[in-house]
């Protein structure tokens, strides 16, 4: 694993009016910072700056001759602070509530500038990763290239409000909370007709298939995974909000210079794909760089994990050689040497 580099942000001013000092970590993979066009990855829910080489969560994607080229890119991952993955007990977060998925972003913004970076070739972030991509994008419109947004939305629906409400009173009420906070979570990661086809009503002992699984992921998580950091990011999923209305979305992501992609799925349960294809509809007027895709698949909102070969199509024309040529790759090179 490439090592786990720190910044420490001091007096950070919270969108509730509070002031906090915090660690932020990251990790690099690829190419050295400033040598090459740079790739900002944000993670979902229970991921971590770890995106390739051994444990990395998305191999499939990134990676030596994969899509995101780790010889061709520079690839830079954020840890959302609190969620662990320094395991140092210190910088965990209890104080949950007092974050948003906007301060998250902004933290992001300190680290970029702590490390001079000025221009980004693309984000990109999935899931809890895909709301602060927005927040990162409105905050800073001449930033990026290339905004990708997948399986995500930028206002937490009613919906999302709802399951992260479940989750946080299972959290805090729950004589085993990661285990039951997990199970229930994977009961709308997934779909019924992925579940269905999984098992076929299987049993294992004197459980069914289905149970013993659900039982595994909880108790995975809770080996890997603190409860403070689990109860922080569920929380920041409900917190996801570039603009109150769709009108005041508009104004603001309009002004965003770089092309803005869109990819949703078809079954996701979580993020719902009707309002991918709202924001589309109601956006595309106002900015022409801007385009949707559709992952296929039964698997809901767990196929950004699990549909690699769909999700490598739709990114392609991004990460081709072309898109290197242009932004100038050869720059970089001098830059380097």
């Amino acid at each position: 694993m490439r090592k786990l580099q720190h910044i420490s942000v001091h007096n950070f001013a919270l969108s509730n009016g509070e002031t906090t000092s915090l660690g932020l970590t990251y990790q690099v993979f690829g190419q050295a910072l400033h040598t090459a066009p740079i790739v900002l990855i944000n993670h979902a829910l229970t991921g971590n700056s770890n995106v390739t080489g051994i444990n990395g969560w998305w191999n499939d994607v990134v990676g030596n001759q994969n899509i995101i080229d780790t010889q061709k890119y520079t690839i830079l991952c954020f840890n959302i602070p609190g969620n662990g993955f320094d395991n140092k007990e210190e910088n965990l977060i209890n104080n949950y509530k007092d974050f948003t998925a906007n301060d998250i972003a902004k933290i992001f913004e300190i680290g970029l500038y702590t490390l001079n970076i000025d221009t980004i070739h693309t984000v990109i972030g999935a899931s809890l990763g895909g709301g602060i991509t927005w927040h990162l994008a409105v905050n800073n419109p001449n930033l990026f290239e290339n905004i990708v947004v997948v399986a995500s939305h930028w206002k937490a629906d009613d919906w999302l409000i709802a399951n992260t409400f479940i989750q946080d009173n299972i959290l805090n009420n729950s004589n085993r909370p990661m285990e039951d906070a997990r199970t229930h979570a994977m009961t709308f990661y997934r779909t019924a007709t992925s579940f269905n086809k999984k098992f076929e009503g299987q049993k294992e002992a004197h459980f069914y298939a289905v149970e013993n699984w659900l039982q595994y992921h909880g108790n995975a998580l809770k080996n890997r995974f603190q409860l403070s950091s689990y109860k922080l990011m569920n929380h920041l999923l409900k917190t996801i909000e570039v603009a109150k209305s769709h009108e005041e979305f508009t104004n603001k992501a309009s002004k965003i210079a770089g092309h803005i992609h869109l990819v949703t799925i078809n079954t996701d349960g979580l993020f719902l794909a009707d309002n991918n294809w709202e924001t589309y509809i109601q956006l595309k007027p106002k900015k022409e760089n801007l385009s949707i895709s559709e992952i296929k698949s039964i698997h809901g909102h767990d196929a950004f994990l699990i549909e690699f070969e769909q999700l490598s199509k739709i990114l392609k024309p991004i990460f081709q050689l072309s898109t290197l040529k242009r932004i100038g790759l050869t720059k970089y090179k001098q830059t380097a040497s």
